[in-house]
C-alpha cells in the first residue's frame, strides 16, 4: 500500500492542522465559489468551525472534492454525482451518460462541418447551410427572410425556396438592383413599372409551387402566427415603396395565374 506522509504545518492532538476554504480550493484545483455551490447542493458536507468561526476542512473534504472533480471530468452531471459516486461500478448510469455524450459529439461534429463549409464559401454564418450555393445572389433582406422561413416552414417548403432561387432568371435589365435601391417615396410610375416587370416571374412561381398561395400544409407553426411573423418581417426589411411593389406584383401575378387556369 502506497502512503504519502502529509506535510504538517503544525499539529494539535496529533492531527494535521485543518484547511481554510481557500486552501482547500487550491489543493483541489477548484474555486471557493465552487465549494460553496457544492455545499448548497448537498454534495459536500459542511465542515466544523474553529473557535474563531472559520471553517475547518479536513482530508475527507479534499477527497470528496477530488471525487466530484473526477466525475465531472468524465461528464457526470451534478444531479447524478451522488448516484454514481455511491456505486463503484454504476453501469446503467454511465451508459446513459455515454449515450448523451455521443449525441453531443455528433452535434459538435455537425457544427464543425457547417463552419468549415461557411469558411470555404465565405457567406453569412447565420444563413441556413442549404442556401450556400445561392447566397451570393441574395440581398440582405432576402437572407433575413430566408432565416425567418426556417422556423416558419417545413423542410419541403425550404427545399422549394432554394429551387426557386436557383431557377430565378438573371435580371440583366437591372430590375433587382433598382428594387433594392428603391427609395421609400418612389413615384407611382416607378412602382407600377417594377410591379409589372416582376409579375410574370411570380405568376410562373405560383403555378409551379401552388402552396405559396395556400401554405397551410407547409407551415411548421400555426398558420396565423406564420403569416403574422412574415408580415411583420416584411415591414422591418422593406420600405413602403418596396412593399407596395411586391403587393402590386403579387396581385397581378395571381390574376394572371387565375386567367391561365381558366384557359
Amino acid at each position: 500500500m502506497i502512503q504519502i506522509a502529509p506535510r504538517e504545518r503544525g499539529t494539535h492532538d496529533n492531527r494535521v492542522m485543518p484547511w481554510s476554504t481557500t486552501e482547500l480550493a487550491t489543493l483541489a484545483g477548484t474555486t471557493v465559489n465552487t465549494i460553496r455551490h457544492y455545499h448548497r447542493l448537498g454534495l459536500l458536507e459542511h465542515p466544523e468551525r474553529r473557535s474563531n468561526g472559520y471553517k475547518s476542512y479536513e482530508a475527507t473534504h479534499l477527497l470528496r472534492l477530488l471525487q466530484i472533480r473526477r466525475l465531472r471530468d468524465i461528464g457526470v452531471p451534478l444531479d447524478r454525482i451522488e448516484q454514481v459516486a455511491s456505486d463503484e461500478r454504476p453501469p446503467e448510469t454511465l451508459r446513459a451518460i455515454d449515450a448523451g455524450l455521443d449525441i453531443q459529439i455528433q452535434r459538435l461534429q455537425r457544427m464543425r462541418s457547417d463552419i468549415s463549409v461557411i469558411l470555404k464559401g465565405d457567406f453569412a454564418a447565420w444563413l441556413p447551410l442549404q442556401f450556400e450555393d445561392v447566397a451570393d445572389r441574395l440581398s440582405s433582406a432576402e437572407k433575413a427572410a430566408i432565416l425567418l422561413s426556417t422556423t416558419l416552414y417545413d423542410s419541403r417548403a425550404l427545399a422549394d425556396m432554394r429551387q426557386m432561387l436557383l431557377d430565378e432568371p438573371d435580371h440583366s435589365d437591372g430590375a433587382s438592383e433598382e428594387f433594392d435601391a428603391l427609395p421609400p417615396d418612389a413615384d407611382e410610375a416607378t412602382r407600377v413599372r417594377l410591379a409589372v416587370r416582376f409579375a410574370p416571374e411570380l405568376a410562373l412561381v405560383f403555378r409551379q409551387y401552388p402552396w405559396l398561395t395556400d401554405p397551410s400544409e407547409r407551415v411548421s407553426v400555426p398558420l396565423d402566427a406564420a403569416q403574422a411573423a412574415m408580415a411583420e418581417a416584411m415591414v422591418a426589411l422593406y420600405n413602403p415603396a418596396q412593399r407596395d411593389v411586391m403587393a402590386r406584383a403579387i396581385e397581378i401575378a395571381r390574376a394572371d395565374s387565375r386567367a391561365a387556369t381558366q384557359d
